[in-house]
């Protein structure tokens, strides 16, 4: 297995820019594992595909305004900072652009002045940034939320027309820096519709960081350094989940992030999902063996990239390939704000 496995030649001109108006509406590629069928359909059409008693696994996190324009105090010079993970109190890994003007001990001013931070580490293997804040009013969180940005994937060129294109209908806390994107297709009237199903929709958070749009640099992809992120299943997930299983029901995971909290949480000793809140550094390539994940609802992902890999782990790299070179063919949209694709 190599990276170059999951390689394939994106145009730029396929790459979508704002998502479908309305959501629902995008394209819908509907893949079949056992026959290797594909189907070309709308996203709204997703309930003809889902039965009654069926769990909806979604990821309710929310993005965060983590973009933070400031000045470094001694000299003026514009800085852009932008928040990764929280590692204590107000102390959070950033990512700063440009890196050369902030070293350790270098104190950024954001805003009005009411938010500082302070440069208190440099993490010389990724360039990343330990930095202390400290504000003036309110929480740390209020004072993101009242002067941040929402950050988009370095491949989304064009302004938001508004901050919830990039917010699923279902986002709750904010931990994230980027949106978990296949969510983005339903709307609130569509899950309404899943529901009146008899289809249960159940709730998990896995904290999207921006490594998930970084392609894999490294020949042999099992010498990646996966990232870490923050995930939790909750008692009732956990439940629903389990009661599916038990009575031949499927459990269909809305996006990779759902895919990787489940499995995560996944005791393989007992058979079941067990209620957990953690890091998960868990890195799904093709051999993996899924313990809980029965049909996938996801985007069309970035080349050589690790979302390709669990896809490719869980519908078959062949089949995957030959999903996006009919997906080009067919002038499909890709990534974030993209069309979408069903595994059955």
């Amino acid at each position: 297995m190599r990276t170059d496995d999951f390689d394939y030649d994106l145009p730029s001109g396929l790459i979508a820019q704002h998502p479908a108006d309305p959501r629902d509406s995008c394209r819908l590629m509907v893949v079949d594992r056992a026959s290797g069928q594909i189907d070309h359909r709308v996203f709204r059409d997703v309930l003809e595909y889902l039965s009654a008693g069926d769990v909806l696994v979604v990821n309710e996190t929310r993005v965060l305004p983590a973009r933070l324009h400031g000045a470094k105090d001694e000299t003026g010079g514009a800085v852009e900072v932008l928040l990764l993970r929280q590692q204590y109190g107000e102390t959070w890994e950033c990512l700063v652009k440009p890196g050369r003007r902030l070293k350790a001990g270098a104190r950024v001013t954001f805003g009005d002045g009411e938010l500082t931070g302070l440069v208190v580490d440099v993490f010389e293997e990724s360039g990343a940034r330990l930095i202390q804040f400290h504000t003036q009013r309110g929480t740390f969180l209020d004072e993101v939320r009242r002067i941040g940005e929402v950050p988009l994937p370095p491949y989304v060129t064009e302004p938001l027309r508004d901050p919830s294109e990039y917010q699923t209908v279902y986002a709750a806390e904010e931990h994230s820096v980027a949106a978990p994107t296949a969510g983005l297709h339903f709307t609130t009237e569509l899950l309404d519709e899943v529901q009146r199903a008899g289809v249960h929709v159940a709730t998990v958070e896995l904290d999207v960081g921006l490594d998930t749009f970084r392609p894999v640099a490294v020949e042999d992809p099992r010498q990646h350094p996966i990232h870490s992120e923050h995930y939790r299943v909750p008692d009732h997930a956990a439940q629903a989940i389990n009661d599916a299983r038990a009575r031949g029901s499927r459990v269909i995971c809305v996006g990779t992030t759902s895919v990787r909290a489940v499995e995560s949480a996944y005791n393989e000793l007992t058979g079941l999902v067990e209620a957990a809140e953690g890091a998960t550094d868990l890195f799904i390539l093709p051999g993996f063996s899924f313990g809980v994940a029965d049909a996938m609802i996801t985007n069309f992902h970035v080349p050589r990239s690790t979302l390709m890999m669990m896809v490719s782990a869980f519908a078959g790299r062949e089949l995957v390939m030959r999903s996006y070179e009919i997906a080009r063919a067919e002038r499909y949209r890709f990534l974030s704000f993209g069309d979408a694709m069903l595994v059955l």
